[in-house]
């Protein structure tokens, strides 16, 4: 009796002793918790972009074409840095929509995240058992090439998350688009669709036919591979592709543009 009563005061010491540690542990990984988030709050305050200096003028240079200007530096055998931003005004219709068809269909639709591309995308994965396809927006591919690093870890993702979050409040989607077409990669070196343009045809972007607009839009997301001068078998597969997408919407908005005139 008496050892039974000395082991049930063991179990329950024992036990006391455990809940003590756990309760320690959990305020303790709480104040961890805190303090990673007061600092990461403190960096994100450090990098928070000028935007109403950021809505005007000509893109600015990006991240990624600082970065690949330091490593060019390094490097000399890389291919030297081109990069010529234009405006807007200055890129034909058929290379911004293409681009849009190619990258983000729903971009004027969503608020900076397309939930549902995201979800088709993971159930492609899931399907094939690996990671084929990304569901970045044209947003998101904006903020990661200006203000962030090509690191892919989680924490340069919420950075982008919310950095993507600030800037579809303060500007106009057709300033985004802008930022984005002249400071996207499309070939070693070769940042934005008028330095690719005189790169890859020797001509302005405003000069560019409707065939060369779309294979602008499918060097993307993989220009060092997949581009106008390599000319593989993934390329050729998508100047096939976002030609058709872009044949289909041309077919739908003029039905909907025909729907509104008879009812008008």
């Amino acid at each position: 009796m008496i050892w039974i009563t000395r082991h049930h005061r063991r179990k329950y010491a024992d036990t006391s002793s455990l809940l003590k540690w756990l309760v320690r542990l959990v305020r303790w990984s709480f104040h961890l918790l805190l303090l990673a988030l007061i600092v990461d709050a403190f960096y994100i305050a450090l990098i928070w972009p000028d935007w109403d200096r950021l809505a005007v003028g000509l893109a600015p240079k990006s991240r990624f074409i600082s970065d690949y200007q330091h490593k060019q530096r390094r490097d000399r055998k890389l291919p030297a840095l081109r990069w010529q931003p234009v405006t807007l005004a200055n890129i034909p219709s058929d290379v911004v929509r293409a681009v849009v068809v190619a990258e983000d269909s729903r971009f004027y639709q969503h608020d900076g995240f397309d939930f549902i591309a995201f979800r088709e995308a993971m159930n492609h994965n899931l399907a094939e058992g690996r990671f084929v396809l990304g569901a970045s927006t044209i947003s998101q591919q904006t903020t990661k090439n200006l203000f962030l690093s090509s690191a892919r870890n989680p924490l340069r993702k919420w950075h982008e998350l919310i950095l993507t979050w600030g800037m579809e409040r303060r500007l106009k989607k057709r300033r985004i688009l802008e930022l984005y077409l002249n400071i996207a990669e499309f070939g070693p070196g070769i940042y934005g669709v008028q330095a690719a343009s005189y790169a890859y045809w020797g001509v302005s972007v405003s000069a560019l036919t409707l065939d060369q607009a779309v294979a602008l839009a499918a060097s993307l997301p993989s220009p060092k591979k997949h581009n106008p001068n390599t000319r593989s078998e993934r390329f050729n597969k998508r100047v096939v592709k976002i030609m058709g997408f872009m044949r289909r919407f041309d077919h739908e908005w003029h039905e909907r543009a025909s729907r509104r005139a008879d009812r008008l």
